[in-house]
């Protein structure tokens, strides 16, 4: 029984009948930065400039406009590259290692980042 060079080693075993196994892997560290949205025109206008200024698509690309009013904290739509996802009051806007952006429940962002010094 040989080594199977084919696959990378830092990807899971394939499952298939007779050799089915899980294993257990950690997330890489990286840096990503990220804004948390509160959910105000303010706030979604500097995550739109932000947004802007990174990927050089005039009107946020792809992206939705904000949606809301004073009175009911608003959401807007990212695409991210997993499909259009919605950015509500609380998300965190992170933009990703690859330069993607994409919005984040708070208690996960909590869960898996912590702050790093500034560079």
């Amino acid at each position: 029984m040989g080594i199977d060079n084919t696959r990378d080693a830092a990807e899971p075993s394939p499952a298939s009948a007779g050799s089915i196994a899980v294993s257990r892997f950690r997330k890489k560290p990286v840096v990503v930065e990220a804004v948390r949205y509160d959910g105000t025109k303010a706030s979604f206008d500097f995550i739109w400039d932000w947004m802007e200024r990174e990927t050089g698509e005039p009107d946020g690309g792809p992206n939705q406009g904000y949606e809301g009013t004073e009175e009911s904290p608003g959401c807007f739509g990212i695409v991210t590259l997993e499909g259009k996802m919605t950015a509500s009051a609380g998300d965190v806007i992170i933009r990703g290692v690859k330069g993607e952006f994409y919005p984040c429940k708070p208690d996960i962002f909590a869960a898996t980042y912590e702050p790093v010094g500034e560079q």
